[in-house]
């Protein structure tokens, strides 16, 4: 099966959009893709799981197929949003001095798109 993680670091609401289409896509298509929220993409959190946001429904709907893989642990707390993150069922990931690491992905036959 065709793995891919999207690690999204911007956090424009614009480019994360794409992380969740491409997500989404795959999954409908009998592939896997996940999206882990890394440095400043935490913050996005408490924008778009918010009803008016205009990424809300897409961000539900990827939260309800789970394809957040999860939430830098560091960057959550850095930014001052791990409570939210757990709230949201996001985990916080961190096997790397408390950031996700790459190589777990790689050995796990991921291919690593960063936004």
């Amino acid at each position: 099966m065709t793995k891919v993680v999207f690690f999204v670091f911007r956090s424009d609401p614009t480019c994360f959009m794409h992380a969740l289409l491409n997500a989404l896509d795959l999954e409908e298509k009998g592939m896997w893709g996940e999206i882990v929220f890394e440095g400043e993409s935490a913050q996005l959190i408490p924008l778009i799981s918010q009803p008016g946001h205009f990424l809300y429904s897409r961000y539900i709907q990827a939260k309800n197929r789970g394809l957040f893989y999860g939430v830098c642990q560091f960057c959550a707390g850095k930014i001052g949003i791990t409570n939210y993150a757990e709230s949201e069922h996001i985990p916080l990931i961190g096997d790397m001095s408390g950031h996700p690491s790459m190589s777990e992905f790689i050995k796990q036959g991921y291919t690593i798109i960063t936004l």
